[in-house]
This record gives C-alpha cells, structure tokens and sequence, in this order.
C-alpha cells in the first residue's frame, strides 16, 4: 500500500515508566528539521496507559501536534496496527523512530504493511532540491551511505545522538489530540505471557548524561573495579567494550558499541579504550569524549575532545582526587 504524495512527518516516541525514551525525543529533534525544511509539520504519537506527561513533554519538545492513543503496556503487533492506522488517517511523508530494538521492529512491520523499506539507525538526514536523502553507516561506521528511498511513506529509525533534542528555553506549545485507535484483532498473533526486567537494565546507558566505559587496556577483572569506582564519583554508570563482555568483566547489557548500546551522553570517559571502529561508531553523540590510553596512537583520540596518555590504573586515582576537589570547592 502506497500513500502517494504524503505530507509531514510522524514520529512515534516510546514511553518507559511515564516518561518519553531520550533517543525518541532525540528523533522528534530530526523530524523537526527536517519538516520545517520542507514547510510542513511534525506530529508525535504517544501510545500507551501512562502518557499524559510523555505528550506534554511532546508537545513542548517540538511536535506540532501530539496524537495520544490509549492502550496497554508494549506490544509490538497492537503497537505497529495503531500506528498503521494513524498513517492511513493522516498519510505523513515520514515515519521515524528511536534506533533501539522496538523502534526497529515497529518500523520494520510498518514497512511490510506499507510495501516498502525500513532504513536503519539514520546518523544524519535531509533535503536536497525537494528529496530526502537519509545517511547511514557502512562497515561498522567505516563509511557513510546516503539512501533516496521513493514513494510514502518513508520509514527510518534515528541512531542515538543524531538528533537534537529542543532546549527548554526554546519550548514549542504544540496540540495534544486524542485518538480513539484499537489494534486490528486479526493482526495480533502473539501474546505476551510476562516480562521480566533483567537487573543490568537498571542501569539504563542510552539515557545516562555521565558513562564511564572500561576496555581491555584495563588489564584485569579486578582492575576494572577502577572505572566502577570512577563512576561513582562523577555519578555516572558504566559500560564495557565488546572485549571486557566477551571476557566477563562486565554482563553483556553494559556493551557499549555497534554491536551493544549506542550512548550519547554529555561527558563520556573512555579508560583503556583503543577505539576500534565500531566502538567508537557508538559512541559519536557524545558532547564530550576523555580518553585515557596508553598507547598515543590510538583510534579513540582521533574522536576525543581531550586525551590523556598514560597508565590508566595510575591516571584513574589521580582524576577522581580532582574531581572530589572540585565537587567539594
């Protein structure tokens, strides 16, 4: 099913625990650009029990519109027949979501409903002489690929970091509308018995704004407790290259990397990080990168806004003295 010559663009922002997911209001960032580019309009939709705050955040985070749906907790088959019928409802130019598991599978059913393709993980998008073309990355982040996809509705999922998120003191006052939508029953084949929450996630990278990442450089399990305990000390959380997972220093839900959690937070710390190409790929929308490495050659301080060249197991205790220094000044 085609749309023809579709118009805005729609975004779906996921909701955990009443609030809106960072790397979903990071795509209603892009689909504000992109829309205002073009002269048209981006519309979030909201779906869920607990949304009332997510639409408002919505609503002030750049969307023209919001379309709130009520229904239970995520599944993806009900999830993707709503959001379908909202695309039949007001035919967009342009679906986004968040780049993470469920934004992923949403577009990819949504793309089969629609006939046509799902880009994955966008680290950049725009308008040239009326078309979109999206960016994606090659090889591990090696190379970027630019993608023209024809007809409507387009269908992309946003990388974390790509998108910027709308500053509070540029907050827009968009319309929340109510939308009465329930899944299509002949769609819904799969029933969720129970979910479980694994005790890892608790420590969520992708929102964190501090994240403190160990490699192998570290030199040891035992080691490692040095990047917990820097952690701590700037309150951030902690994460681990594909390595030190495969090694067991730390549970696989802490990957940071292509293969893992793609992270954009405010200040990243890298301790014994070499950078290998999809690590760093991972790790690109960081507004700030310390790396600490021994050796000067490495990939990661081709990214890093500041490096230090050393033994990270002697640097580690020095920074976190200055850090309580200067908490305490």
């Amino acid at each position: 099913m085609s749309l023809g010559d579709g118009k805005n663009v729609l975004v779906f922002v996921e909701v955990v625990d009443g609030a809106p997911v960072n790397n979903a209001m990071e795509a209603l960032g892009l689909g504000r650009e992109l829309a205002q580019a073009k002269g048209e309009e981006v519309c979030a939709v909201v779906i869920g029990s607990d949304i009332d705050a997510a639409a408002e955040a919505c609503a002030k985070g750049g969307a023209d519109k919001v379309f709130t749906v009520a229904q239970d907790a995520w599944q993806l088959e009900a999830y993707a027949s709503i959001l379908g019928q909202l695309i039949e409802k007001y035919a967009p130019a342009l679906v986004l979501a968040a780049a993470n598991q469920n934004g992923k599978d949403l577009e990819a059913l949504l793309a089969d409903r629609f006939n046509t393709v799902a880009v994955s993980d966008l680290v950049g998008a725009r308008i040239e002489d009326g078309a979109l073309i999206m960016t994606t990355p090659l090889y591990g982040g090696g190379v970027w690929n630019d993608v023209k996809v024809e007809g409507h509705p387009k269908f992309a999922t946003v990388r974390s970091g790509t998108g910027k998120k709308v500053p509070a003191e540029e907050a827009t006052s968009g319309e929340i509308v109510k939308e009465d939508v329930s899944p299509e029953a002949d769609l819904l084949r799969t029933k969720i018995a129970d979910t479980v929450k694994e005790v890892a996630e608790t420590v969520n990278l992708e929102e964190a704004e501090i994240v403190v990442v160990g490699g192998r450089g570290m030199g040891s399990k035992e080691n490692f407790k040095l990047v917990h305990d820097l952690a701590d000390v700037l309150g951030g959380v902690v994460g681990g290259t594909r390595p030190v997972v495969e090694d067991e220093w730390v549970p696989h839900p802490q990957q940071v990397g292509q293969s893992g959690k793609i992270v954009s937070p405010k200040f990243y710390v890298g301790c014994g990080v070499s950078g290998a190409t999809q690590h760093l790929t991972g790790i690109l929308g960081s507004d700030f990168i310390l790396a600490i490495n021994k050796d000067e050659e490495a990939p990661i301080f081709d990214v890093a806004d500041c490096g230090i060249v050393g033994d990270v197991n002697v640097i580690i205790p020095l920074l976190m003295d200055e850090f309580k220094k200067a908490k305490q000044a």
